[in-house]
């Protein structure tokens, strides 16, 4: 009988022969190309010899090619950011975005807000102005020392109307823009009816928490001036002294506390119209999120990176248009005629300060939003986040609307608290 020298495979089959001629050399190249007459099985390395004989009688062992891998998957970016923890190249990337993604109810909005409290300023301080002027005007010499005092405390209430009026516009425009970024942040849109309804039941608490600190900044101001006046009225060279010592000391020390206190409960906003948290429960929030060195001072270097920015960027517009108001007005009255100086006084006035309003609306809008993403970034390190948001992108994704809102805390049994 004869041999059978073929070679079968382990299942007792024989391989066909190759049903095409032989492949040429490849060009250039020291030995044939050779492919393979039948694709291999799945999850097997392909041989792919590339060595034949080269020059001088020398050998190349065959390379092998590996097998399919895993490869890396980025994180999902469903709208204005990536869900992982955000870097500084993103928080700055997604601040100034949020503008351009959903214009309407962020710009919008904050022309709106900010164009009625600077029609109100402008209205306000006028006629402040113009009462002022006119009764300085008239004023004999022995009643112009209590028409000025009578002046300046006007000045000073108008002053205060503004300042008012600035903490509810401010108010309302963080959580307008806190919702936007919330919400951009897992791919939804919302018009501008839709984060108000969001915003209007936490607004009232963001105003109190406004106010409280409008309150503890005037206390430690009014306890501050006071030490100095007691101080300066004994008329000693040691009570001057004592005094300019004492107003550095307390300059450097209400830099020190805006520093510390403003980094730690800069997130209470964001808390407070995410988390639906009272007003106690966002301040300790906002202290355990940026608690430790490294969240500390990243959330300090970002904001203030942010506000130079915004900043710088601001005062390169504005800083212009005030200088050649002033100067327009100035050489429109060489005479230096206070009739005209009142004139110029309110329409320079006019003019600034709509600019001021018209810049305003979008540093206010992209400050806001980094302070939101600053929030959503530490709850991804310390929470994972990160996480809820994609399990929540997911499920809306294939129609499960079920899923409760991501950024609302959970309780100890698992489920969130409303």
């Amino acid at each position: 009988m004869p041999e059978n020298n073929s070679w079968s495979s382990p299942d007792g089959t024989t391989p066909a022969p190759p049903s095409s001629p032989p492949v040429p050399p490849v060009p250039g190249g020291y030995g044939p190309a050779s492919t393979p007459s039948t694709p291999p099985a799945a999850g097997w390395a392909t041989p792919a010899p590339t060595g034949g004989t080269l020059p001088g009688g020398g050998g190349q062992p065959p390379q092998y090619a590996p097998g399919p891998q895993a490869g890396w998957t980025p994180p999902p970016k469903p709208g204005l950011i990536p869900l992982q923890p955000l870097t500084l190249g993103a928080i700055l990337t997604g601040s100034f975005q949020v503008i351009r993604r959903n214009p309407r109810p962020t710009f919008g909005a904050s022309l709106v807000i900010n164009g009625i409290v600077a029609v109100i300023t402008i209205l306000v301080t006028s006629a402040v102005a113009y009462f002022a002027f006119d009764r300085v005007a008239m004023a004999t010499s022995d009643d112009l020392n209590d028409i000025l005092a009578g002046s300046s405390a006007i000045s000073i209430v108008s002053g205060g109307v503004t300042f008012v009026l600035t903490l509810f516009s401010t108010a309302i425009l963080q959580g307008i823009i806190s919702l936007e970024v919330a919400r951009a942040t897992v791919g939804e849109k919302l018009r501008l009816s839709a984060l108000w309804a969001l915003a209007k039941p936490r607004i009232g608490v963001l105003i109190g928490w406004s106010l409280l600190i409008a309150a503890a900044v005037g206390i430690a101001m009014a306890i501050v001036i006071t030490l100095l006046v007691l101080i300066f009225m004994s008329g000693t060279t040691t009570g001057y002294v004592s005094g300019v010592l004492l107003a550095i000391l307390a300059f450097a020390i209400a830099i020190a506390l805006a520093i510390w206190l403003g980094t730690k409960l800069s997130l209470v906003p964001s808390v407070l119209f995410l988390e639906r948290a009272t007003l106690r429960t966002a301040i300790r929030r906002s202290w355990f999120l940026t608690s430790g060195n490294a969240h500390f001072w990243r959330t300090f270097g970002i904001q203030i990176l942010v506000a130079v920015i915004v900043t710088t960027a601001a005062q390169i517009v504005v800083l212009p248009v005030t200088v050649i108001v002033t100067i327009v007005s100035t050489l429109g009255n060489p005479n230096a005629d206070l009739a005209v100086i009142d004139d110029s006084f309110y329409w320079t006035f006019a003019v600034t300060t709509i600019v001021t309003s018209l810049v305003g609306s979008l540093t206010a809008i992209i400050i806001t939003a980094s302070t939101s993403l600053i929030y959503i970034d530490l709850r991804m390190r310390r929470e994972g986040l990160d996480l809820t948001l994609a399990r929540f992108v997911e499920a809306r994704q294939v129609g499960d609307t079920s899923v409760a809102d991501p950024y609302l805390p959970v309780s100890a049994d698992g489920t969130p608290r409303a």
